[in-house]
């Protein structure tokens, strides 16, 4: 079990296989180390059928492409089962559904998922919490919003190119950061010229 979703980051990601609801509304087996290669962004999200949930994960869908162009596989999950799943994915958007989004929605029935990452609350439902993790399988970065709070799909983008161009170029990225920006080069020197740049 996991401490603190702060623990994670800079560790190996939990890694699990689960049925998932597929993109074409199949069932499959779904292994996060199998995405090794890849950039995953998971998310959990507390249930099927509620309120902020399907905003999310509509917004999310509409930025699939984007995630695609970023080598980036999303995931997300939730405690219920794939039944349930693929029942919202069946009830259309004006009926309080999802319809048919395009990347898979895991089923943590056993809690074990949401537990292993830190974000199952009071042995019930997983929290708002969104990883990134790296081609190797490192999470790199955590994030958990209380349950009336939703994300913001544009951040885990910024975020998920930042870490991309830390990863391809070596500097660092400042605070507010968006992708063509200046940079930072992790240096006395560097943190020097960029501020007085900035001033």
């Amino acid at each position: 079990m996991c401490d603190s979703v702060a623990s994670l980051v800079t560790k190996e990601a939990p890694d699990f296989t689960a049925t998932a609801v597929m993109a074409d509304d199949s069932f499959a087996d779904v292994t996060l180390s199998s995405f090794k290669g890849k950039f995953v962004l998971l998310f959990f999200y507390p249930l099927d059928f509620t309120f902020v949930c399907p905003s999310e994960i509509i917004a999310f869908d509409k930025a699939a492409k984007q995630f695609e162009e970023r080598n980036t596989v999303v995931l997300g999950c939730s405690v219920d089962s794939h039944f349930s799943h693929w029942a919202w994915r069946q009830t259309p958007l004006n009926k309080g559904g999802i319809g048919k989004i395009s990347f898979p929605l895991v089923a943590d029935i056993k809690k074990d998922i949401a537990r292993s990452y830190g974000v199952l609350l009071n042995d019930s439902v997983a929290l708002r919490g969104l990883f990134l993790i790296d081609t190797h399988g490192v999470v790199r970065h955590a994030l958990v919003n209380d349950l009336p709070l939703g994300r913001s799909v544009a951040e885990a983008l910024r975020t998920l190119d930042a870490l991309q161009f830390v990863e391809e170029h070596g500097d660092v990225c400042p605070a507010n950061w968006q992708k063509g920006d200046k940079t930072m080069t992790p240096t006395a020197e560097g943190v020097a010229t960029y501020l007085a740049n900035e001033a």
